[in-house]
């Protein structure tokens, strides 16, 4: 129940990540000068992550959004976060529903010559993994 609306994001693997730094430290001199956007390969909104999610599971993952002001009381107070850190992620899901990360690039594919995972494939490669 994050507070993102229907805001767009390009969620990235960390094994995407790991890969093209892994890439570059191997062998720098290419990369020098170069600044890299990791992101997945499409901008989906929560909704379509859901749905994505739902197909990598075989069961029905729904998105449900809620208000900022109620996202920081009910969940986001009750982590014992401090202050700072709670005011930054609440920032950072304000900017989501106002949709400031409505951006993909090709960087992981184009630095690594494999294509960032999508949500479906990330979620079903971890469909056994259970919180608790």
């Amino acid at each position: 129940m994050p507070p993102f609306g229907a805001g767009r994001t390009s969620p990235v693997a960390v094994a995407d990540v790991a890969r093209v730094v892994s890439t570059v430290l191997r062998d720098p001199a290419p990369h020098i000068g170069y600044v890299y956007e990791l992101t997945g390969p499409r901008t989906v909104d929560m909704r379509e992550m859901a749905e994505e999610s739902s197909r990598a599971l075989g069961r029905s993952v729904a998105y449900v959004d809620v208000s900022l002001d109620r996202w920081r009381t009910e969940v986001l107070a009750g982590v014992g976060l401090p202050p700072h850190t709670e005011q930054h992620i609440a920032t950072m899901a304000r900017l989501h529903r106002e949709n400031r990360y409505d951006r993909a690039s090709d960087d992981v594919e184009r630095v690594t010559d494999v294509a960032a995972r999508s949500v479906e494939e990330f979620v079903a490669a971890r469909k056994d993994f259970r919180l608790g």
